[in-house]
């Protein structure tokens, strides 16, 4: 039942980006060009949400669907590590038209080249798995 749950949140989630046009590549090609607001708008809003709901469950020992306390570890804080990584993640958004959440948004409206994203952030994913531990932190 609790699968069920997921998926449906999931499914509401991927209307939810389908509909604000946070899936259109042609937002995000705006986005990458400083020509509108929309899509700064709707990553701004999800961080304050994010940073808001983090300090809540951080201070308020939220617990989780099974009545476990959910702890949130602090972060390394590396400049090179994130400046990297931000530039491959960048890179690779601004080539495939999307990051990771609307490569599933796209799929699911029908845009089957994006099946080609899919399986190339897969595996990225897979090899990045792989080098982990090699990787200088």
């Amino acid at each position: 039942m609790r699968n069920i749950v997921f998926l449906l949140v999931g499914v509401f989630f991927g209307i939810l980006m389908y509909k604000s046009e946070a899936a259109s590549w042609f937002r995000i090609y705006e986005m990458f060009n400083f020509q509108s607001f929309h899509m700064f708008g709707l990553m701004g809003t999800a961080l304050a949400t994010g940073v808001i709901l983090i300090q809540i469950i951080k201070r308020k020992n939220v617990k989780d669907i099974d009545n476990k306390a959910i702890v949130i570890p602090d972060k390394e804080k590396s400049f090179t590590r994130y400046a990297v990584g931000g530039t491959i993640f960048g890179l690779g958004w601004a080539l495939a038209g999307a990051c990771p959440g609307p490569i599933f948004v796209l799929t699911g409206a029908g845009y089957l080249p994006m099946l080609v994203v899919l399986a190339s952030a897969v595996a990225g994913t897979w090899i990045y798995g792989l080098l982990k531990d090699k990787l200088p932190h």
